[in-house]
């Protein structure tokens, strides 16, 4: 029987490295996509859509059973509040998620032979970008937590494809995926200066995501461990 100990350590170990083959997904699907395009911007951001949808539900079955396959803080903080992640697990699960995104981001940079210290200068801002990303995870929120046994994976995949198209900002509904992406001069990066407003807006669309969920109300079934639940597997 794995100890409390080993299990915290698998927890985070699962939490860290998927939030950083996330971000290199992301990252590296972007710098291909831009390369092989031929400068058109929709056809990138096609491809960079359709590498993230089809690593986004890989990761999410294959962690999902450890930790949850949350990858992203506003989820965990959810998750905590609603009591299905231990709330001494927050601060440390988050400190795994940001951490694997700064090295997802280098590990997509030593992939394509970029400099893999780098900062981001493609500005994402005004008032348009923050809507869009408070709607996005507000989605996000509430496909989680109405998402029937087993369908978390597919559904979140298919949610988070869908609002790379429907929102100005391209999606990033994760604060690990704001900051993991501002270490990247790349087709998928944001300034550092963007950062900040995006993650407010996040956690403000978080907040709107749960109280959405209990706005609609349903017959909830008792959670079980899997993905993107915060009761992960010992």
């Amino acid at each position: 029987m794995p100890t409390s100990t080993t299990t915290l350590f698998r927890h985070l170990s699962a939490e860290a490295l998927g939030t950083a083959l996330l971000l290199a997904i992301v990252i590296g699907s972007g710098v291909m996509a831009e390369r092989l395009s031929g400068g058109n911007v929709a056809v990138a951001l096609l491809a960079n859509t359709a590498a993230t949808v089809g690593g986004l539900y890989v990761l999410i079955e294959v962690f999902g059973p450890v930790s949850g396959a949350h990858f992203n803080p506003a989820v965990s903080a959810v998750m905590a509040w609603r009591g299905e992640l231990p709330a001494t697990r927050l601060l440390p699960c988050v400190l795994a998620q940001l951490v694997g995104a700064v090295a997802g981001a280098w590990l997509a940079h030593g992939m394509f032979d970029l400099p893999v210290l780098q900062w981001s200068t493609k500005v994402r801002s005004g008032t348009g970008q923050r809507l869009a990303e408070a709607v996005a995870t507000a989605g996000l929120l509430l496909v989680i937590l109405r998402a029937g046994p087993g369908k978390a994976p597919s559904l979140v995949a298919a949610y988070i494809g869908s609002a790379y198209w429907f929102t100005a900002s391209t999606s990033f509904a994760n604060p690990a995926a704001a900051f993991g992406r501002m270490w990247s001069d790349t087709f998928a990066g944001i300034a550092p200066a963007s950062v900040p407003g995006f993650i407010v807006a996040q956690c403000a669309g978080a907040v709107l995501g749960v109280w959405l969920d209990r706005l609609l109300g349903h017959p909830a079934p008792t959670p079980s461990p899997g993905p993107l639940n915060g009761s992960p597997r010992p």
